[in-house]
């Protein structure tokens, strides 16, 4: 197989590029764990497509919705990270344009998905289970909106800004997810008791280091 592939930017089409030159080892190795962190944590959720009231509970009468969100927040989590490979960003416009407009339907589709799961079956864990994620989905939804109207008004770095916290909120349902799962098998609390408190940290704390990151930058 050839390891050159032509661009398809806005620059010269004809010429070619190496395979390597178009990512780095840590960007590689990056995209690799989090394609096997979301595997794994997407086989947790196998049992909800016998679509049997038995395996799915309260999630029964809403199980498309169910399934639609596991869907498309996983395929956002896969797409995600190639957002932000510079070198595919610059000599593939086209295509980094195409991969943000995927990114943003498994957004939507992932997102709706959880607004009414928030509205509906989390209020049978609890009311402060409910509000955690209402508030996590709500701000997804509107940093991901504001990265696609700043790439729609041609603010790239706006746009990367909040690609950036975008990703960080996808990201913070598998991270908080994993860690959930982890607290419960050691013991430490209930799911109802310590959920909430974590799904708040999951996506703000990682939110305050990135704005700590862009104001010590903007300093310099």
């Amino acid at each position: 197989m050839s390891q050159m592939i032509k661009g398809s930017g806005t620059g010269s089409s004809t010429r070619q590029y190496p395979l390597s030159k178009l990512i780095t080892i840590p960007q590689l190795l990056f995209w690799i764990g989090i394609f096997l962190i979301t595997h794994f944590f997407m086989r947790g959720a196998d049992h909800f497509l016998e679509m049997t009231p038995a395996a799915l509970d309260k999630y029964f009468s809403l199980r498309w919705v169910l399934i639609a969100h596991i869907t498309g927040g996983g395929g956002a989590l896969i797409l995600g990270p190639l957002q932000f490979w510079g070198r595919l960003r610059t000599r593939y416009v086209n295509l980094h344009r195409w991969l943000g407009v995927l990114y943003l339907l498994a957004i939507l589709v992932s997102s709706v998905g959880a607004l009414i799961l928030s509205y509906t079956t989390a209020y049978e864990v609890n009311w402060a289970y409910a509000f955690s994620l209402q508030v996590w989905v709500s701000v997804w939804i509107i940093s991901t909106v504001i990265a696609y109207w700043a790439a729609l008004r041609k603010k790239f770095v706006l746009h990367q800004e909040w690609m950036t916290r975008s990703y960080i909120v996808t990201l913070a349902f598998i991270v908080s997810g994993l860690v959930l799962k982890f607290l419960l098998h050691i013991g430490f609390g209930t799911f109802e008791a310590i959920s909430p408190s974590l799904f708040w940290m999951g996506w703000s704390v990682p939110l305050f280091v990135y704005q700590v990151i862009l104001g010590m930058r903007a300093k310099k």
